[in-house]
């Protein structure tokens, strides 16, 4: 291959990814559907640079430490506290790039607006020419910024692709990862994953490339230039450490291959090479994320316990950070009963995230072709190390199996500790989707036959490419939310009682209808809590309080399979509430549907749908499965909640036409 015919297919993949990944940005007319989004953004409406610099790190006074709301906050338009604690489980780093984006983009945007046109995006949204609030603005600026982030990781991947292997490799990979759904859908929301993903692939870029060289006893056998870049390289890995990290906690697995990259190339100064590494890696930290060491004054408790027959007294850390880190880790593990995570109950370790990855998050053959792929490196890697003798020195190229062994020293443990968790959002397994998308790049370039090569690359690149269009299709059509908020607006009176589900989403959005803003205070509001008690507390007395409600309602919105998709099948856990959704949708509590509506993804009329209610067990109402009989749809089953139910949610509006009283419905449920 030319070098110009390189350059160019690398700016072809790298204009469709950004393109994949900018359609749909207004995905939900900025309505914040996405829970960690809206209060990410909720918090950087509060992250203002220090306007005095005496208060600037003190944690309870300045307005940039994402754990406390400062006591003067304040956003047009939203409702900020003050001078209280914040729980903020993400990175800071992320939140802080977000902020600084937006920032900037309010300084330049005045003077450019004036040269688009005002219905285009970049000038309605991102340039705010239409003076949008604070929290919407930085929302639309943030989510353009996230894109470019992960457009930056698909460069980083050709780059690794072609350093490891060859430039095919390192194309095709850059390909894949341009086209990968579960990247697309993910950069078009403001949260971590992305920004952790990316310093993940720029630490071990780094670390790859200073493999090229050692130092051993020998220092001869290294140029003054080579070990300058060598030092350069490993510089910017711990650099890129730290900002990982500084994304997510989760990065501090980039350790292992850290340490794995200074064994091999510091020689006898592998140790003291190490130590500054790690101290580097902990400055940038804590540059980046100076709260996470400054504020202590949140009440964190490690109880005493025993290690063998060592005991470990009782501690108390005072972090707010670590307050958070040791709340989410008992939160994927399960150790904690959180009730959105009961979704994942019965789910296989592992095999879960495998089988999401080839449903929806890569699509079948690509799925197929990574995780092929890494198991075909890994023996690869083994076949090459038990090749070499005992005394024999490992040889450090370009073609060395110690590059891709530094890669396999972050994916393997991590995918080892994250697939374990009992929480399995699809989002977890991003950090190690680029490496999987070069080693499916590199077995589909091995193979022997040209036909059948080249065959199996068109086949899995055509049908990748068909399915991310098909997904960036879908934000063409209008969110389910707004749609049925829409709805509301023009066919039920102000006042009516309108019922939702307790962890789930509530109609009316507040909006614009024909030009003039209509309110959700419009209509009075109650929460079903059929999820939220569970065991015993799923009694007779949280059935009376819900069928007082529904008897009460006069419509009932069903916004995502969040509690539909979990109670029915836990019977053991709700032996009373997971009867009611089934009650509810073959009619029996007297609610009629009104209005169905969703969105799929969706190419040449065919419409790819996520079974909502196989697993749990359902038969959906009549009009879902008109809806789903409207066009050709094809049921790929079930999907990963979190996949669903921000961007694309099977809506549901029940009117009460039957008007049964609390006893009638009482009697429908059994004991």
């Amino acid at each position: 291959m030319k070098p110009w015919q390189e350059k160019v297919l690398l700016v072809i993949i790298l204009l469709t990814a950004v393109s994949l990944r900018l359609t749909g940005i207004d995905w939900d007319a900025y309505q914040h559907y996405h829970p960690d989004e809206r209060y990410i953004t909720w918090v950087a409406t509060t992250i203002e640079f220090p306007a005095n610099w005496r208060t600037a790190l003190n944690p309870t006074q300045s307005s940039f430490n994402p754990f406390y709301w400062p006591p003067d906050a304040a956003s047009e338009g939203i409702v900020v506290l003050q001078d209280e604690h914040r729980d903020f489980a993400y990175g800071h780093l992320p939140l802080y790039l977000g902020v600084a984006a937006t920032r900037l983009v309010e300084r330049i945007g005045p003077a450019l607006v004036g040269f688009f046109p005002a219905e285009w995006l970049l000038t309605r949204d991102l340039l705010n020419g239409v003076g949008a609030i604070e929290f919407r603005h930085l929302t639309a600026v943030s989510r353009a910024f996230t894109a470019l982030f992960d457009t930056a990781t698909v460069l980083l991947v050709y780059l690794l692709g072609k350093r490891l292997y060859n430039a095919p490799v390192g194309l095709l990979a850059a390909a894949f990862l341009a086209v990968n759904v579960m990247h697309i859908q993910l950069a078009h929301f403001f949260i971590s994953d992305p920004y952790l993903t990316f310093f993940v692939t720029a630490a071990l870029f780094c670390m790859v490339a200073s493999s090229k060289w050692q130092v051993a006893s020998d220092e001869s056998r290294i140029t003054h230039h080579a070990s300058r870049r060598l030092l350069l390289y490993l510089s910017l890995a711990a650099i890129s450490v730290g900002l990982a990290i500084g994304s997510k906690f989760t990065a501090v697995l980039l350790l292992l291959p850290l340490a794995l990259t200074i064994y091999v190339t510091g020689g006898e100064r592998w140790v003291r090479w190490l130590v500054t590494a790690v101290f580097v890696a902990g400055i940038t930290f804590f540059v980046t994320n100076p709260f996470a060491v400054l504020d202590l004054t949140c009440e964190v408790v490690t109880p005493a316990a025993t290690i063998g027959p060592i005991p470990v007294p009782e501690l108390d850390w005072r972090s707010c950070y670590l307050q958070d880190i040791v709340t989410q880790g008992a939160m994927v593990r399960g150790s904690s009963d959180v009730t959105f995570a009961r979704q994942y109950t019965d789910t296989w370790p592992y095999l879960y995230f495998v089988e999401m990855q080839l449903r929806w998050g890569m699509g079948l053959l690509l799925g197929l072709a990574a995780f092929a792929g890494l198991a075909w490196e890994i023996w690869r890697v083994g076949k090459s190390w038990s090749k070499q003798s005992d005394n024999s020195p490992v040889t450090l190229n370009l073609q060395s199996p110690i590059s891709n062994l530094i890669l396999l020293s972050w994916i393997i443990p991590f995918f080892l500790l994250t697939g374990a968790f009992q929480v399995k959002f699809m989002r977890y397994l991003q950090p190690i989707t680029p490496f999987l998308m070069i080693y499916a790049a590199a077995l589909l370039l091995s193979i022997r036959w040209r036909w059948a090569r080249w065959g199996a690359v068109t086949a899995v690149l055509l049908t990748t490419t068909l399915y991310a269009l098909s997904f960036v299709n879908m934000y063409h059509q209008p969110h389910p939310w707004l749609a049925g908020s829409a709805w509301v607006y023009e066919n039920v009176s102000p006042g009516a009682l309108i019922l939702s589900e307790q962890w789930d989403d509530a109609l009316p959005s507040t909006m614009l209808v024909e030009g003039a803003p209509r309110f959700r205070s419009e209509y009075r509001s109650e929460e079903l809590t059929w999820l939220t008690g569970a065991d015993e507390a799923d009694n007779a007395a949280k059935l009376e309080r819900n069928l007082a409600r529904l008897a009460a309602g006069d419509y009932l919105t069903i916004m995502s399979n969040r509690v539909y998709g979990v109670a029915p099948r836990l019977n053991e856990r709700y032996p009373l509430s997971g009867q009611y959704h089934q009650l509810l949708f073959d009619g029996s509590l007297g609610y009629e549907p009104v209005y169905v509506t969703t969105r799929m993804p969706t190419l040449l009329g065919i419409r790819l749908y996520a079974d909502r209610f196989g697993w749990p067990g359902l038969t959906p109402p009549d009009e879902v499965e008109t809806l789903l009989a409207a066009q050709p749809t094809l049921n790929l089953g079930r999907a990963d909640e979190s996949f669903t139910v921000y961007d694309q949610p099977l809506l549901i509006i029940f009117q009460n036409s039957g008007h049964l009283s609390v006893e009638e419905i009482r009697a429908l449920f059994e004991p």
